[in-house]
């Protein structure tokens, strides 16, 4: 009986520590949805505004070197 306590109660504490987080977790409102979604927004434009420059310095520096 021991052996199977040893198996079954990491799982058990894993149920209840998951059953709790999920209790606690709350769904974010308007505002807050709108912050996370315009600072991901953000994000990607300043991601792809390296990206262009990047690309737009390489290609004139790799013509340079290759011809």
């Amino acid at each position: 009986m021991d052996g199977f306590q040893e198996i079954v109660s990491p799982f058990s504490s894993f149920m209840v520590d998951s059953y709790r987080l999920v209790r606690r977790c709350t769904k974010p409102d308007r505002r807050e949805f709108l912050k996370i979604a315009g600072a991901t927004a953000v994000g990607f434009l300043v991601m792809g505004f390296i990206g262009f420059f990047v690309r737009l310095i390489h290609i004139p520096v790799n013509n340079i070197l290759l011809s």
